[in-house]
């Protein structure tokens, strides 16, 4: 991909210009310097404990509350315990204007009453994208909706930017994972963003677009480094 490719396709991605990823210092970091990937990891630990926080302080609940796990057996013989980023349960939600817009919610993105009936709440995997063909971790996920489902859970991929492979993001819809992608427009069951705004009623778009000045320096400080 040239540079200028690299900029069209980053500058179109919101998420990606708000942290400054959308220059020739990155490009140049992508060919030269392996530490990137940590850097796109770390963005995504942001982007774990920040969708934490918000799912905490605007439904009232606690810590503890948003936790979800299961355990998977070993070729060793012990287990292994997997968890993803944040659950909500709808008897967990006490404010009932809420409650019921989360309710809703689920029934759009399911888009079946009686299959929703069955589910008592969400569950959350936060990703700042999904480039990656690593195939454990595939594996890993489609085992992570399997395990959500059996326990009334609608497993939902929550991306802050709009980066996700095709192929991947056919696999994980065939196995029932609701996708929403970070991009500004569109309904709440396709847009992250407007999911948070509308559902959650916190405005995420707008806390990324007060940081980005901050996150960019920040960014680009890191990305110097890596290149010296």
């Amino acid at each position: 991909m040239s540079l200028q490719d690299f900029e069209a396709v980053y500058s179109n991605d919101v998420f990606y210009s708000w942290f400054g990823l959308n220059t020739a210092e990155v490009y140049r970091a992508h060919r030269l310097a392996g530490g990137i990937t940590s850097l796109y990891r770390q963005i995504g630990v942001g982007c774990e404990r920040l969708t934490q926080t918000i799912v905490c302080d605007t439904l009232s609940l606690s810590a503890e509350q948003i936790v979800w796990s299961y355990t998977v057996p070993t070729p060793d013989g012990k287990n292994r315990r997997i968890s993803l980023d944040a659950k909500i349960s709808l008897d967990d939600v006490k404010d009932s204007t809420k409650r019921e817009s989360l309710q809703k919610w689920m029934e759009a993105a399911v888009g079946m009453a009686p299959a929703v009936s069955r589910l008592s709440g969400v569950v959350f995997e936060v990703r700042q994208g999904y480039k990656s063909k690593d195939s454990k971790r595939q594996q890993a996920d489609l085992l992570s909706a399997a395990n959500a489902y059996a326990e009334g859970l609608l497993p939902v991929l929550f991306l802050l930017s709009n980066q996700i492979d095709e192929d991947i993001e056919r696999r994980y819809r065939a196995a029932r994972w609701h996708i929403l992608r970070g991009v500004l427009h569109g309904s709440s069951t396709e847009s992250t963003y407007v999911f948070c705004n509308e559902v959650l009623g916190y405005n995420l778009a707008d806390f990324f677009n007060r940081y980005s000045d901050t996150l960019r320096t920040e960014i680009l400080s890191i990305i110097r480094d890596l290149l010296t």
